[in-house]
């Protein structure tokens, strides 16, 4: 590949940019064919003749991420200037070329690794999620170690990158004429042509700037538009903070028919003033846990967790139950606050600022004394100060548990040696107490301590080891607790932050792509039993008080799940698309129609599209509505308490 073809007259530059541009379209279609492949499990409806439609979608997506990326490229080879030529200059545009289209090449393939864990491209959130994290470094080695594979790919399509662009050369011109300048400044011009109508989609005044839901036009359900989007442009289209709009679909007195989210204290019922004790699992999506799948494989299905097994046999748990989001930053608003994430993370929003109820605060009002428990070290995923904004007075982390003999050496202290911390702790604390636990040893790179090889099922998924060690330290953790004198005045509640990759093919849907266990454990209690009623996360904080009877009212977006007289609903928002559950149906939404409507109890696999039932979809339709205006009402006139 020696061999140089140079690019001769005068709009040489032009059809030298033009070249590379069509270089990297045929590199970005790749990775996008490799997206779908490494990931095909996650889309089991697309077929071949819809891929080709992603794949020709998808070209418009591409244009805007490469002239984004390339847009100090584009300038340096443009401008009309004679020493462009010298070997010096065109030595640092390629350089400029080759890294800024290597971190967009690279961005691309982590999504390879991180969709199945999101369920959607990477956005501009990630670089505040990941802002507090003082062990970042070792966090992308031991990712560059457990995707290698990924590593070789990427340094195999830079190396071509470089080769293909050696391969043409531009011309120097024999004289600097007015033809030459004429020329130059003619390319000059064509390109921010080009270029302006390329990052916009189209020149049209009535052409709105394209954003990540105009991937819907080439796909037939919300979650393929992953596939035609790329994660350059994702990141670049949410760098800016998402911000909500009233709408008006019904009147006040309507809307609190529909949806009230002031919440009454019980008639003539006593407080209990009941320590309470949420624990929740990172990653512990319904799939791992065998008590919650009685019906698959004939009743042969174990899964991974026989403590919480047992557990549930004491407990009440709700069959239906599903995360208001997909990443562990979603979760603490959802259980803690009762706020679910719409379009992006509540704690990066703009509107994360706002006064908000939590249960802690409540609690707190009530004499509570306060706690919260994570192993990693403490800024991590911002967790030190959304508690700290969510009223809960002690934080408990790596730095307080000051012993790095049982640190991971990646996330934070194993599972087990910090529960039982955490155990010793809570027995130190007044009652009445609240007090959160946030898992985080069953996560990637899916390791267990070095005495416990072998001691639990691998299973076909590595994350089902360390999920069975983090049953095994939950296991001892009520051990040691049950032994305390403030145990059998407890109501645990144990959570997943969010499921996490699938290999049943009854989990490899959307909607069970946010299934998790919530479960409420009283010792020694008459509160047990299977609920067949919907609940979420953010149902949590209004079902706990509820339950104690808690003396005055409050503000949540959650419902009452105990409550047999509520007809509630789950709502979650991933990429800006509304997925909600009502009743045995599910819906998707793209924020201005419904896209698909299924009855999940007798269609699990989503084969029948029940788009076409008007009624149905108009009643479901109405209930997001009102979602929506109260959503974003109260969160724009910060009106988040009572």
């Amino acid at each position: 590949m020696s061999k140089k073809w140079e690019l001769k007259g005068f709009l040489n530059t032009f059809f030298f940019l033009l070249v590379q541009f069509v270089i990297l379209m045929v590199i970005y279609t790749l990775l996008r064919i490799g997206f779908y492949y490494f990931n095909r499990d996650m889309f089991p409806q697309v077929e071949s003749s819809d891929l080709w439609v992603m794949l020709l979608g998808g070209i418009k997506f591409d244009t805007v991420a490469i002239l984004y990326i390339n847009i100090l490229f584009i300038l340096l080879m443009a401008l009309p200037l004679p020493y462009k030529y010298s070997n010096r200059y065109q030595r640092v545009c390629k350089w400029i070329f080759v890294v800024t289209n290597a971190i967009g090449i690279s961005l691309n393939l982590v999504d390879y690794a991180y969709y199945p864990f999101t369920l959607k491209r990477t956005s501009g959130t990630v670089f505040s999620q990941f802002s507090n994290e003082e062990n970042m470094g070792q966090l992308i080695i031991n990712f560059l170690i457990g995707y290698w594979y990924l590593l070789v790919l990427f340094i195999g399509i830079i190396f071509l990158l470089n080769r293909f662009y050696a391969l043409f050369k531009l011309e120097r011109p024999k004289s600097f004429s007015w033809l030459f300048y004429g020329g130059q400044l003619s390319a000059f011009v064509l390109s921010i042509f080009l270029f302006i109508g390329g990052v916009r989609g189209g020149w049209a005044h009535s052409t709105r700037p394209i954003t990540l839901s105009n991937a819907g036009d080439y796909v037939k359900n919300p979650e393929e538009m992953n596939i035609v989007l790329n994660t350059p442009f994702s990141i670049l289209k949410t760098l800016k903070a998402v911000s909500l709009k009233e709408v008006h679909y019904f009147s006040e007195e309507e809307l609190d028919q529909r949806y009230p989210v002031i919440h009454q204290p019980k008639d003539a019922a006593d407080f209990k003033k009941l320590n309470v004790v949420f624990l929740i699992l990172e990653s512990f999506g319904k799939e791992h846990i065998g008590a919650l799948n009685k019906d698959i494989n004939n009743g042969n299905y174990k899964g991974y967790t026989p403590f919480l097994d047992s557990l549930i046999g004491q407990s009440y748990t709700f069959t239906r139950a599903y995360a208001n989001g997909r990443k562990s930053i979603d979760a603490l608003p959802s259980v803690i606050t009762g706020i679910p994430s719409i379009g992006e993370p509540f704690v990066l929003s703009i509107y994360s600022g706002n006064k908000t109820t939590s249960i802690a605060k409540l609690l707190g009002d009530e004499d509570y004394e306060t706690a919260f428990f994570h192993g990693a070290p403490n800024g991590s995923m911002g967790f030190s100060a959304y508690t700290q904004l969510a009223g809960i007075k002690h934080y408990y982390g790596k730095n307080e548990y000051n012993n790095d003999a049982d640190f991971d050496g990646i996330w934070g202290i194993w599972d087990e040696p910090f529960m039982q911390f955490m155990a010793d702790k809570i027995n130190e604390m007044p009652q009445p107490f609240f007090a959160g636990f946030f898992s985080l040893s069953s996560h990637h790179p899916f390791k267990v301590p070095q005495k416990y090889k072998g001691k639990f099922p691998k299973g076909p998924l590595e994350i089902h080891e360390p999920v069975g060690y983090t049953d095994y330290a939950l296991k001892q953790f009520f051990a040691k607790a049950s032994k305390m004198p403030w145990y059998d005045n407890t109501l645990f509640v144990i959570c997943a932050d969010h499921a996490t990759v699938s290999h049943l093919p009854e989990y490899k849907t959307a909607p069970n792509s946010f299934a998790i266990p919530i479960i409420f454990y009283q010792p020694g209690s008459d509160l047990r039993g299977f609920s067949n009623k919907l609940a979420q996360q953010i149902d949590i904080l209004p079902t706990v008080l509820n339950y104690l009877n808690y003396p005055k009212s409050y503000f949540s977006f959650g419902f009452d799940a105990m409550d047999s007289t509520s007809n509630n609903f789950v709502i979650n928002n991933i990429g800006g698309i509304y997925n909600l559950f009502q009743g045995d149906y599910y819906m998707t939404h793209d924020g201005l129609k419904p896209t698909s409507i299924f009855d999940l109890k007798d269609d699990k696999f989503l084969k029948k599209d029940l788009l076409s039932d008007t009624i149905l979809k108009d009643s479901l339709q109405n209930t997001l509505k009102a979602f929506i205006q109260r959503y974003n009402y109260n969160m724009i006139h910060n009106e988040l308490t009572k």
